[in-house]
């Protein structure tokens, strides 16, 4: 397996750069049996998942994040992400957690297989 940690920031890097800038973009980052839990709102596959990010309620979003931590399996990788986004106008940051399982698909190439995504509040 390639160098998971490497693959891990390099995907971490473009993801949130991506969704930054044009969340519609994120789509090619999904494949049709690819997963995501955003806020307990459960979606299949690609489309799905991208009309579920681009709807999300506002127009400008900043992510900070910590350098992902990044585990291999059998055939995957698991990326934990924490960190801060800044929506639209607001100077008060949203803690959230992220969580990607990476696959390659039959190109080699590395896709989203789960998403879960979720605001810290206490």
């Amino acid at each position: 397996m390639a160098d998971f940690n490497a693959v891990a920031t390099q995907f971490v890097t473009h993801y949130y750069n991506t969704f930054d800038t044009d969340r519609k973009l994120l789509a090619s980052l999904y494949r049709d049996d690819s997963k995501l839990t955003f806020q307990d709102d459960a979606q299949i596959g690609s489309a799905n998942i991208a009309n579920k990010l681009s709807a999300l309620p506002f127009t400008k979003v900043v992510h900070k994040y910590n350098p992902p931590d990044a585990q291999p399996t059998a055939n995957s990788i698991v990326i934990l992400v924490t960190g801060q986004l800044l929506v639209d106008d607001s100077d008060a940051p949203l803690s959230y957690s992220q969580t990607f399982v990476l696959g390659q698909d039959a190109a080699g190439q590395w896709y989203v297989q789960n998403d879960i995504f979720k605001l810290v509040v206490f």
